[in-house]
């Protein structure tokens, strides 16, 4: 009996993945306040509450196909653009790093998780930092 319930439990969490697409306005004020700050001049394209299991996350996409990912808490995981992302949204370490090391690139896209923090160049090289933004190592 119990290795039925055991084998019940995945698919009782996976039957609870849902994506709800939901206008700008009712994004979390603290998302809202951070994209304002951060990006003023881009507007909310498209807000999905997106819950996989027992996961929460809020997906933005701003204009200029700016794509920003929040936790459950509404802080944000992740930036990913196609041009050059704010100063503002870089940890400082990180940003000083790659000014000195690769003064010709910028930054496009950050993440983070619970270990790491990684940056990805416009050339397509991809940085890892640890949680103090210390240089890690090239993630291949």
């Amino acid at each position: 009996m119990k290795w039925i319930i055991a084998a019940a439990l995945p698919l009782m969490a996976a039957s609870c993945d849902k994506e709800t697409v939901l206008p700008g306005s009712d994004l979390p004020e603290k998302i809202s306040t951070y994209i304002s700050t951060h990006f003023p001049d881009h507007k909310v394209i498209q807000y999905i509450k997106d819950k996989e299991g027992f996961e929460l996350t809020h997906d933005v996409t701003i204009s200029e196909g700016i794509f920003l990912e929040f936790n459950r808490k509404e802080e944000v995981i992740e930036i990913d653009a196609a041009t050059r992302l704010p100063d503002s949204v870089i940890p400082a370490k990180i940003l000083a790093y790659v000014g000195a090391n690769y003064p010709e690139q910028v930054i496009t896209d950050w993440e983070i998780d619970d270990r790491h923090q990684q940056v990805e160049l416009d050339n397509g090289l991809t940085l890892e930092f640890n949680m103090d933004g210390e240089y890690l190592r090239i993630d291949s």
